[in-house]
């Protein structure tokens, strides 16, 4: 069977995971948990049904079209497409994604080039995608590839790094996947917190869950589009994003639609009552487990007060006391972001894994 004879069909998405035509969901869903627990030995990265039907979901901001193929009946590999509709309206980000024993028979490159045509006929000429690896190989040895950045690394004879090379794309940035155990030792958080608070006098920290409060819903606006701008990105090609009040919203509708919980901690300067940083962590219901450490951003204007380590170590008490049944936290940081590694590391996070950010420029 060559490449030509796969038959690439999209995932049509149902109203519910409980509608008569979720058949293909469903088994799209089984899919993606048989593809992680092939990577990663279990679940921490994988999304539960409901989350993934709302997240895949088109909105104002982002659109999503996804594909499978089968073989003998069976679905054994996916493909998707993801372009935003806002900003980099010239980009498209793709991910493909074949079950170990159906590799090497051409599938992949069938669902890329499927991808990657539809990206051409949207304009879209900025590609970019990902691969995943856990920790089994030395990072500091001869048979690694390193992004421009000079920082992280990826194995050579790694599938989808060899997969990505052929397809024409170059490794701009490693990104450390990690894990916290929980619990925190109280005398670790106790003695960071201490010392967090002492360069923090002319902060305090505000909490909500799910939903920001009115009073500060314009400010959160504020440094959410930061993110896009402060956090480093290595080689990839990223516009500003601009936020507004309408946008958070939409945010916070789909985490609450998706089923999850988020907490937010913020710190907010006494004296002006400007918000100046602020972190989140999700969680989903169905994975009492594991909570995810999401975005953490400190306002470049009020840097140097310990304010990212207060405001993670605030969540994180609000974790333990709320949701004492879960067991680990898991973040992403890019390998270059010294500061927030550097925060994460003295909190107990340690590395579970690494990610790959590739990207291809498509020239006329």
């Amino acid at each position: 069977m060559n490449a030509t004879t796969y038959h690439v069909e999209p995932l049509i998405l149902p109203e519910s995971i409980d509608a008569p035509d979720a058949g293909d969901f469903m088994d799209f869903s089984r899919l993606s948990d048989a593809l992680v627990l092939e990577s990663w030995g279990n679940l921490d990265r994988a999304t539960p049904p409901e989350a993934r039907l709302r997240y895949w979901k088109d909105d104002a901001y982002t659109r999503m079209r996804l594909f499978f193929v089968r073989v003998d009946g069976r679905m054994v590999a996916r493909s998707w497409i993801r372009c935003e509709l806002q900003e980099n309206l010239g980009s498209a980000l793709l991910h493909v994604d074949v079950l170990n024993g159906y590799t090497g028979s051409g599938i992949g490159r069938a669902l890329l080039e499927h991808a990657e045509a539809l990206a051409a006929a949207d304009n879209r000429s900025i590609l970019m995608t990902f691969t995943e690896h856990p920790t089994d190989f030395d990072a500091d040895g001869p048979e690694v590839i390193t992004p421009l950045t000079g920082t992280g690394a990826l194995p050579t004879a790694a599938r989808g790094v060899r997969f990505a090379t052929a397809a024409g794309y170059r490794l701009e940035q490693v990104e450390r996947f990690s894990s916290l155990s929980m619990p925190p030792a109280p005398a670790l958080l106790d003695a960071l917190e201490r010392e967090a608070l002492a360069k923090a006098e002319d902060y305090e920290l505000v909490t909500w869950t799910d939903r920001c409060p009115d009073e500060y819903a314009e400010q959160l606006a504020v440094l959410m589009s930061r993110m896009s701008t402060d956090s480093p990105t290595g080689g990839l090609s990223y516009e500003e994003e601009t936020w507004d009040v309408a946008r958070v919203r939409n945010v916070e509708e789909t985490w609450m639609q998706a089923g999850n919980i988020s907490l937010v901690t913020a710190a907010r300067h006494r004296e002006n009552g400007e918000l100046a940083a602020y972190s989140v962590l999700e969680l989903a219901p169905s994975k009492p487990w594991l909570a995810d450490q999401d975005d953490t951003l400190v306002a470049a204007s009020h840097r140097g007060h310990r304010l990212g380590m207060l405001v993670k170590i605030r969540n994180l008490r609000r974790l333990l006391a709320e949701y004492p049944a879960v067991e680990r936290v898991i973040t992403f940081n890019a390998a270059e972001n010294d500061h927030m590694l550097a925060i994460n590391v003295a909190l107990g996070f340690r590395p579970a894994g690494w990610d790959g950010e590739w990207q291809k420029v498509v020239t006329a």
